[in-house]
């Protein structure tokens, strides 16, 4: 066993924390919902997360630029274009493009489609900033839970 398993750290860098209802077994990010600690269908960590959610402003901006000349208008569309984007793309494929360059999508914690309600959430919660700064030991944030839904690596 080398030395960052035995302090607690999966093969990915991410902390392992004891799941007190387990009584000190390790425990990682998704386990509760059945996903495996690295590779395909794991936990997406944060980093990886606020870089496709990065990626996606930019593109937005980009568009209200091309067709926008005015700041404010910019301003205000890359918003709407931003907003429409997460809500549409996240509801039909489980994808955004940032999150589908950074090998990333969202799927709810059934096995369904995600769907445009439960996107919809999501969405509104995002915009509002501060949810989906509050994440539990999954790497939920509270739009996530609101929408029964978790981010996981593709």
């Amino acid at each position: 066993m080398s030395k960052a398993r035995a302090a607690g750290a999966s093969a990915s860098g991410r902390a392992r924390a004891a799941d007190p209802a387990a009584g000190d077994q390790p425990y990682y990010p998704g386990q509760q919902f059945g996903l495996p600690e690295d590779g395909p269908r794991s936990a997406a960590g944060f980093g990886r997360r606020l870089v496709a959610l990065i990626l996606d402003w930019i593109a937005c901006e980009v568009i209200a630029l091309a067709v926008f000349r005015t700041q404010s208008q910019v301003q205000l569309w890359t918003l709407v274009f931003f907003a429409a984007e997460i809500w549409l793309l996240t509801a039909l494929t489980g994808f955004t493009l940032g999150k589908r360059l950074l090998g990333i999508r969202v799927a709810r914690l059934d096995g369904q489609p995600v769907g445009l309600l439960s996107s919809l959430i999501r969405t509104v919660l995002l915009l509002l900033v501060v949810p989906p700064l509050a994440l539990d030991r999954d790497l939920r944030g509270l739009h996530d839970k609101a929408a029964r839904t978790i981010v996981i690596r593709a």
